[in-house]
């Protein structure tokens, strides 16, 4: 199948997962940069999603907002009716690690029975007319396994290794993905990313965390001895690639995006570290300290490393920010940005 060419045409974009860290950067990309589409952000608001990451542009016409569970077939089959969508953007997932491993049926009933709900809505409301229709899938580098140190990148022909319940229930969300364009000719699109960094990061991830605890003086808490390695891609870069991909990406396809970007957990943390020290006017170096060697996490993988080639031959991207210009970027945001930080860990964003 051929490329989406109807590039500017009126859509109706349903985002899931808009108001997490990597969705409300692609729902304010859509939004400011394509006033003729309507952007439909839907979000079940769990403790990861918070309306908060888009005040500036809740106001916007293009743009509306549903809290919904993706889990509901019958509410996804009425939002695709009701808001007559013929494009979607699926990024609504279970994330961490950490919690698929001790809850892994949260993490098949959101991230496999829900992409196959919104699957099943999508292949019901379009009935075969596809023309001008996409469904875009983003996923994980960690549906791939792990690398050893001296192993080549993943590309888009690695096979699929998962080794948490969290990169299982990716993986098995993907296999559903493709199996619908091959099966019913659903057009649709995959892309796996490594791991993002950047402002509104729910501060359980490493980065916020860190920003958070040297700000505290609190234990900096590092699995192991800090010698996974790991590819960081700044946010806005990722969604100015889903962009591209959405628009341009060849129907049936996948891509990989990454940062070209590997770093050691321990060096990354010292980077962190020496950032954060200097913007607080602290001694360089004085929260070294701050770090604490854990028991390492069950299936740690060591090292995932993508090899981006082809999203940036065939589409031209590229990733726009060295990794200290990113980082500088995103602790300042952390400090300028206390109170929504504050917000978080009082529990009060999801009051609002």
């Amino acid at each position: 199948m051929g490329k989406n060419n109807s590039i500017m045409a009126k859509k109706n974009i349903l985002i899931t997962g808009g108001a997490g860290f990597i969705g409300s950067h692609v729902v304010r990309l859509f939004v400011n940069q394509y006033p003729d589409y309507q952007i439909i952000n839907l979000d079940k608001l769990t403790y990861a999603g918070n309306l908060a990451n888009l005040k500036d542009i809740e106001s916007k016409s293009n743009y509306s907002f549903l809290k919904e569970d993706i889990c509901d077939f019958e509410k996804m089959k009425k939002v695709f009716t009701d808001f007559k969508i013929d494009n979607v953007i699926h990024l609504a997932a279970e994330s961490h690690v950490d919690r698929s491993i001790t809850d892994p049926f949260s993490f098949a009933r959101t991230n496999v029975m829900g992409t196959l709900n919104l699957l099943q809505a999508a292949k019901a409301h379009w009935q075969g007319a596809y023309e001008g229709k996409l469904f875009y899938h983003v996923s994980t580098d960690e549906v791939y396994g792990a690398l050893e140190f001296d192993e080549s990148l993943f590309t888009e022909e690695t096979r699929y290794d998962p080794h948490s319940p969290y990169s299982a229930s990716k993986a098995s969300s993907d296999h559903f993905v493709r199996a619908y364009h091959d099966t019913y000719g659903l057009p649709t699109v995959i892309s796996n990313c490594s791991n993002n960094y950047g402002p509104n990061q729910f501060p359980e991830k490493l980065i916020p965390l860190f920003i958070h605890n040297i700000r505290q003086n609190k234990p900096l808490p590092v699995y192991g001895k800090g010698e996974n390695v790991r590819d960081w891609l700044y946010v806005d870069d990722h969604a100015r690639a889903i962009d591209l991909i959405f628009h341009k990406g060849k129907v049936g396809d996948t891509y990989n995006v990454g940062g070209f970007n590997e770093w050691t957990n321990i060096d990354l943390i010292r980077v962190i570290i020496k950032t954060v020290d200097r913007l607080l006017g602290r001694e360089e170096g004085a929260s070294e300290k701050l770090i604490t060697y854990v028991t390492d996490r069950a299936g740690h993988d060591l090292r995932y490393a993508i090899d981006a080639s082809k999203i940036k031959n065939e589409l031209g991207w590229e990733p726009s920010l060295q990794f200290e210009e990113g980082i500088e970027k995103t602790v300042k945001w952390y400090i300028d940005n206390q109170e929504w930080l504050d917000n978080i860990a009082s529990g009060a964003y999801q009051r609002c």
